[in-house]
């Protein structure tokens, strides 16, 4: 899939999120749509990459967002952001969300 294809509300609650950030985190996130067969399984990876990224040390950091590493406070702060955004999306049932397509 693409992040074409997500609701307003999930693209917002990952993508918007992220790129409030660091640009270079958003495109972490938005690669990973296209290993997504739909929105359900984006968020749910979504997620799972977020809390992921809180795991790593400075030098993963450094590799996964291109030298671009925001303060750690700032990164984590977003992370948890958006893992609050996926649970809040995922309780508005799908046919409840806004699609641009």
């Amino acid at each position: 899939m693409d992040t074409d294809n997500l609701s307003t509300e999930a693209y917002k609650a990952v993508i918007i999120e992220a790129e409030r950030l660091v640009h270079d985190l958003t495109l972490q996130f938005g690669v990973l749509a296209s290993s997504c067969i739909d929105e359900t399984e984006y968020l749910k990876k979504s997620k799972e990459l977020a809390q992921e990224i809180m795991k790593l040390d400075d030098y993963e950091l450094e590799d996964i967002l291109f030298g671009n590493v925001p303060e750690r406070d700032k990164l984590d702060s977003t992370l948890n952001q958006m893992i609050k955004n996926i649970d809040e999306v995922n309780e508005i049932p799908v046919d409840k969300r806004h699609y641009e397509f």
